[in-house]
């Protein structure tokens, strides 16, 4: 029992650093601090991107601990490191795809108080590439 608490902690640890750095790349594609958009000016439409590619991080790290956790701790604690930045990484170039292919610029559109259907949009792609992702570690 032990064992699983310590794997818990390392796994949660290793979580919240990909959560992190998920906030820090959006917050680099979105004009001014995202926290402060989310937090202080209530924006709906950053807190639903936020959230689609927390979730999504989520499934990437959940899969590969799952698929991985008999093969050994240490082999399925870097399984989750390396699809969670894949996961970021990825994420990051679908909104950059998405800001290419879409009128105005899609950064602006998810900072604004008001809703905008964009974020719907944004918050789909996030998801979107979490599940190929997840797909592809699947066995």
């Amino acid at each position: 029992m032990l064992a699983s608490i310590g794997y818990a902690v390392a796994y949660t640890g290793v979580g919240i650093a990909l959560l992190v750095l998920g906030f820090l790349a959006l917050d680099l594609l979105t004009p001014g601090h995202l926290g402060r958009h989310i937090y202080q000016e209530r924006s709906v439409n950053a807190g639903i991107v936020l959230s689609a590619g927390f979730l999504g991080q989520g499934a990437i790290a959940f899969t590969t601990i799952w698929t991985n956790a008999t093969d050994g701790f240490g082999r399925a604690l870097w399984w989750t490191v390396v699809f969670g930045v894949l996961g970021v990484l990825l994420q990051a170039v679908a909104f950059l795809v998405l800001n290419l292919i879409t009128p105005g610029r899609l950064g602006e559109a998810l900072v604004q108080v008001q809703f905008h259907p964009a974020s719907l949009v944004s918050a789909a792609g996030q998801l979107a590439v979490a599940a190929i992702i997840v797909a592809s570690i699947w066995p």
